[in-house]
């Protein structure tokens, strides 16, 4: 780890946080009392874990954006279907402590009078299972889009569009009572998760370091990605994709790999995310959630990896707070006023102005370079 971070005093810093997030933040929540300062609430906690999904949410989109030059409008589908892998295996670990009390079948089959459990329900009352799922779901669909829409050479807003078909398409699906997924209401009442209560302190406190570590992990994987040689031809397909392709390279399949990637992470975040806010419904798939996404990425500074992250936590924290009083119906124009402004004034975004500006106050502390200093002296 020490190798892929030289240099990068930004990524070192990121590490450094979430390491500390991950093994202290727990412990001012659970063994602090508390009457002290120090104490974190468990709802502020959960909040705070909320944040830090939606912070690997726009890493991974920056994977494919900042690095490739996909822009997906899309990327909320995979966040909503590793939500939803999340959310079936905790209604199945509800049991008969549902309001209808059946020992299989959820609340919302039995009231919509669901006779059995369907097919696709089956296994998702083991761990391992639904855990893989959350993996496997996600992946396979934006390995499956991407190998028909990057093969067919859809780049540039068409491919940014139909992305957005995607989402949009799943979202109408989710939102049928026929499909076996909660309909419009989703899924919610979940009571346990790997037999600990969801609303316990401590599995919040739990859920939070996870949240943490898998943003950790997400952003070394990114990092290993684009460090690598692998990650030079991602940059220079993002920069020239035609001259790429002129040297031999099969573009597709980078594209293809490093999108089904992303998406894996995104879908790791929608799992994390769920147990966290105690609900997922259709609305996770709305396209406005997923530009919300790119907002994050762009605030933050894209191509940066740390800056979408850093991004996506500022950006929801001041929803957070603008929301709370009257000011609440203004916030979407604020949002788009904060994009425009960002677009305009600060094209490359936080991290990104911050690394031109250090760069440039390197280069201007410089010594001059004497006129004699390249000129090897004579052997005495």
């Amino acid at each position: 780890m020490r190798a892929l971070l030289a240099g990068d005093a930004y990524g070192k810093w990121f590490v450094g946080l979430l390491v500390a997030a991950a093994a202290l933040t727990p412990v001012l929540s659970l063994l602090v009392p508390p009457t002290s300062p120090l104490h974190i609430p468990a709802s502020t906690l959960s909040l705070y874990g909320k944040y830090l999904c939606f912070a690997l949410l726009a890493l991974s989109l920056d994977l494919v954006w900042g690095y490739c030059g996909i822009l997906s409008l899309g990327h909320g589908a995979f966040f909503a279907l590793g939500g939803y892998a999340m959310g079936m295996y905790l209604m199945r670990q509800i049991g008969t402590r549902g309001v209808y009390a059946h020992p299989e079948l959820p609340d919302f089959m039995v009231f919509l009078n669901w006779s059995e459990l369907p097919w696709f329900w089956y296994g998702f009352d083991h761990a391992w299972f639904a855990f893989s799922m959350v993996l496997v779901v996600p992946g396979v669909l934006a390995f499956v889009f991407g190998w028909f829409a990057f093969r067919s050479r859809v780049t540039g807003v068409y491919l940014s569009i139909i992305t957005q078909a995607m989402t949009y398409a799943l979202m109408l699906a989710f939102f049928r009572n026929d499909m076996g997924f909660g309909g419009n209401n989703g899924l919610t009442d979940f009571k346990d998760i790997l037999g600990f209560p969801v609303q316990g302190e401590g599995t919040r406190a739990a859920l939070f370091s996870a949240s943490a570590l898998a943003l950790l992990v997400g952003f070394l994987v990114a990092k290993g990605i684009v460090a690598s040689r692998f990650g030079k031809v991602l940059i220079s397909i993002r920069d020239a994709e035609s001259r790429v392709r002129f040297l031999g390279y099969r573009v597709e399949n980078y594209k293809t790999f490093v999108f089904a990637v992303s998406a894996v992470m995104a879908g790791i975040a929608g799992a994390l995310y769920v147990p966290q806010v105690g609900i997922i419904n259709p609305s996770e798939f709305a396209p406005a959630n997923s530009i919300e996404v790119v907002i994050w990425a762009a605030v933050g500074g894209r191509g940066t990896l740390v800056g979408p992250a850093v991004g996506a936590v500022l950006v929801n924290y001041a929803k957070t707070t603008f929301t709370t009083g009257m000011l609440a119906p203004y916030w979407p124009f604020v949002l788009g006023g904060l994009f425009v402004f960002v677009t305009m004034f600060f094209p490359k975004g936080i991290l990104g102005t911050l690394q031109g500006y250090s760069s440039r106050l390197r280069v201007t502390s410089m010594p001059p370079a004497r006129a004699n200093d390249a000129v090897p002296q004579p052997a005495e």
